[in-house]
């Protein structure tokens, strides 16, 4: 805090949820801070947050009066076509980045009226600055003129003189700002000539978390609007704080670039304004959408392709690994038949070899026999191969048995005759 003695906001970050609010707490001449905003950010973890940035500052007292608000959806960098990067990008097109926004529109409500900021990068000869311009005018002269009541608001008129002010940083590397008024031209015509007074400083953004105003260079703002321009200060301060000085992927709610949930820092930020009272701006159309499903941008585009090619890759796994599954379970059933069918022939060869040689050993069967003597020999080679001994009368000749039949029923006979 440069002086206690200026209007100060303190701007700490919410301990409820969700912890991306924030407030402004207020002091002035050492008194102690007490609630004067409350600062919103979108919630990342809602899908119509993604890809996009908005703050807006309420009511510290009621949460339905918004003062003024911010909304910025970036450019995107084009798909490159270079094969080498998507190579090096392990055959994925890289995905798109988020360009540095060239400017962005504080709209403040009651009268409702927008303040564009211009960034112009820092070059060469000069560092980079924010311009803006705030209407001398903003609300309109009581009238009972039908005709009156039908112009333009004096915040939309061409012919409302308006103050040109801008933010510049005070060093290559620095990151202190200020905010200057331009000086205006000595010649009394007001022609632009190089003859002019200087820059007049407003306030002073110190580190990026202490903006202090010089409150007694307010009385050279010739401004109507003093609420609106303590507003447009403070939340200026806040969007070039967090676009131009912030990660773009964290700032931008981009997938995979936020690391918390919270969008301001973990440490008190504090912020200075003047604080003239002024009517109370309401709004029923605010910029932050509501929680939906968010248009398709570049980088959202890019996302969706690729987790459509990721689903379509793993889906052609999952089918490769099925067929190969099942090639693997048919090549073991064919085994296993395989198996089966030369199990089956070896028996067979078996009882084809067995069936040859007893054909050999006794002879082929006369044809009249027929299946009977093919059983009487069937039957003996199972007897032998179970080790079964062969009766004598098997191996007796039909004569032998007619001989036998021819002996003496008395048993007389003399063993010679044997």
């Amino acid at each position: 805090m440069l002086d206690e003695s200026l209007p100060t906001f303190l701007l700490k970050s919410s301990k409820d949820k969700p912890k991306q609010n924030s407030i402004f707490l207020y002091s002035q001449y050492g008194s102690d801070f007490e609630p004067a905003y409350a600062l919103k950010h979108l919630d990342p973890e809602q899908p119509a947050s993604r890809n996009r940035y908005a703050v807006a500052i309420y009511d510290a007292h009621n949460p339905d009066v918004l003062f003024a608000e911010v909304l910025l959806i970036p450019d995107w960098t084009q798909p490159t076509l270079s094969q080498d990067e998507i190579r090096r990008n392990g055959g994925i097109t890289p995905a798109p980045e988020p360009i540095l926004p060239t400017e962005f529109a504080i709209q403040l409500y009651n009268p409702d009226q927008q303040i564009v900021v211009k960034h112009k990068p820092a070059s060469f000869a000069s560092a980079a600055t924010w311009e803006f311009e705030m209407p001398t005018q903003s609300f309109r002269t009581p009238s009972h003129s039908h005709l009156d009541r039908s112009q333009s608001d004096p915040t939309i008129s061409e012919f409302t003189p308006k103050l040109a002010l801008k933010w510049k940083k005070d060093g290559r590397l620095s990151k202190d700002l200020g905010c200057y008024l331009s000086g205006r031209a000595l010649n009394p015509d007001g022609s632009k000539n190089k003859h002019k007074e200087p820059d007049i400083t407003i306030a002073i953004l110190k580190s990026l978390k202490e903006v202090t105003i010089y409150e007694p260079n307010m009385a050279r703002v010739e401004v109507e609007d003093l609420k609106g321009f303590e507003v447009a200060l403070l939340l200026g301060a806040v969007v070039i704080r967090d676009v131009y000085f912030g990660s773009m992927k964290e700032t931008f709610n981009i997938a995979g670039g936020r690391k918390t949930s919270t969008s301001s820092p973990t440490n008190a930020t504090p912020l200075v304004a003047t604080s003239a009272p002024h009517p109370i701006r309401r709004t029923t159309d605010p910029l932050i959408p509501e929680p939906r499903i968010p248009p398709t941008d570049p980088r959202s585009q890019w996302e969706i392709d690729q987790e459509t090619e990721r689903l379509r890759r793993q889906t052609a796994l999952e089918e490769r690994q099925r067929k190969q599954k099942e090639e693997v379970e048919q090549r073991q059933i064919k085994q296993m038949l395989e198996a089966e069918e030369k199990e089956r022939r070896r028996r067979q060869a078996e009882v084809d070899a067995e069936t040859e040689r007893l054909r050999r050993v006794y002879g082929p069967q006369s044809s009249g026999l027929g299946g009977s003597a093919y059983a009487q020999q069937a039957g003996y080679s199972e007897r032998y191969m179970t080790g079964g001994a062969p009766s004598q009368s098997a191996f007796l000749q039909p004569n032998q048995q007619k001989l036998k039949q021819k002996s003496s029923i008395f048993g007389f006979r003399r063993h010679s005759d044997h």
